[in-house]
């Protein structure tokens, strides 16, 4: 399908690919860009579920995102309920897809359960609490800024401590009844993982979905963590990296329809922190990789 863009997501990855951060490439030139929103325009002669003038989210684990016009694969295409504006269309497969996988599919999380979300205003932190209290979880959320901390319980948190101040790990951790959590969705690795180690209860779970260290062939050294690998000893707990690449096509399918559920039943709404123009790509990658966040930053191509 051929899709006119209205508005396309702005994610970390972006800005990792432009700045060159992973170990392989995409090949240049390169249009960034892993999720837009728009109107179908034209279709192939193969397309069966999709028509002109359908509000669609363009899901393109390949970029190309940062355009006035996206060819999608009808496979890699969701229907954008009008409940959602294209923003919100926009912030559905990264954030939520990433939050799915790694609660759902990596550490099969269970109603009742306790949810550290490391990181917890951002769009991934956003999705990872929304899930999970459909899920029938109990959540704690972190992030560093009061609109930070609202954002968080705007998505639902149970209880939102504040990481730039001294002791919240210990006040999160008493939530627990200090038998610590469950499972723990850490968007900074390179900053919490080692206390991380030491929040988890017994058979506890964390996945990783966010670093802010590069990973670079030899001579690059990247930023080392230090852990106490005693912590996975005592409570046999697991720990996951949570990639978006490494979605199947099965998988795919079966996210996209927990999508759509969410939003036909309400609980899923991404919260927009701030529109801008496409020209403005040099600021929103500044402002995504800098801390506080509050929310998914969108290219609106209205404005």
């Amino acid at each position: 399908v051929l899709v006119k863009v209205h508005a396309a997501g702005i994610n970390p990855v972006d800005v990792y690919i432009r700045e060159g951060a992973f170990m392989n490439l995409p090949p240049l030139p390169r249009i960034l860009g892993k999720e837009v929103a728009g109107i179908v325009e034209t279709i192939g002669p193969e397309v069966q579920n999709y028509k002109v003038g359908d509000r669609v989210t363009c899901c393109l684990p390949l970029d190309g995102g940062y355009a006035q016009y996206v060819a999608c694969d009808e496979s890699k295409a969701i229907p954008l309920s009008e409940t959602l504006s294209f923003s919100q269309g926009a912030s559905l497969y990264v954030a939520y897809f990433v939050a799915y996988r790694a609660l759902v599919t990596k550490c099969n999380v269970q109603e009742g359960e306790l949810l550290l979300v490391h990181g917890a205003s951002g769009a991934v932190g956003v999705a990872a609490t929304q899930i999970a209290k459909a899920r029938g979880l109990k959540v704690v959320g972190t992030a560093s800024t009061e609109a930070g901390m609202e954002t968080s319980k705007i998505a639902g948190a149970d209880f939102v401590f504040n990481h730039s101040e001294e002791g919240y790990l210990a006040d999160a951790y008493s939530v627990t009844g200090n038998r610590g959590f469950d499972v723990i969705v850490e968007n900074c690795a390179d900053c919490n993982l080692g206390s991380d180690f030491l929040m988890l209860g017994q058979s506890g779970r964390i996945a990783i979905v966010g670093t802010r260290s590069p990973l670079k062939p030899p001579p690059h050294n990247p930023k080392l963590v230090e852990v106490n690998p005693r912590s996975l000893i005592y409570t046999e707990g697991r720990v996951f990296g949570v990639k978006l690449l490494g979605v199947t096509q099965e998988e795919f399918n079966i996210y996209s329809k927990a999508v759509v559920s969410g939003i036909e039943e309400g609980w899923l709404r991404p919260i927009i922190a701030q529109e801008y123009k496409l020209a403005q790509a040099p600021e929103a990658h500044k402002r995504i990789m800098s801390q506080g966040a509050s929310g998914k930053l969108v290219f609106n191509l209205a404005m």
